[in-house]
């Protein structure tokens, strides 16, 4: 597991959030699941969601 800051953490919290509302007709995936998507990238984390891949900056700024 790629090791995150609170804020970070904050963020991806969040955007699992969207996520199980965007597909609640899917099975819910578990936030420790989704965390387990998360991927090392040039100084910060990066998510895929919705089709793109977010970055999630160390102060918790997410961008696509």
């Amino acid at each position: 597991m790629v090791k995150t800051t609170r804020a970070q953490r904050e963020s991806l919290f969040r955007i699992w959030t969207r996520e199980r509302e965007a597909v609640a007709r899917y099975p819910a995936l578990s936030y420790r699941r989704f965390r387990a998507y998360v991927r090392p990238g040039p100084g910060c984390i990066m998510v895929p969601f919705a089709g793109m891949w977010l970055g999630i900056e160390p102060d918790g700024y997410t961008h696509s």
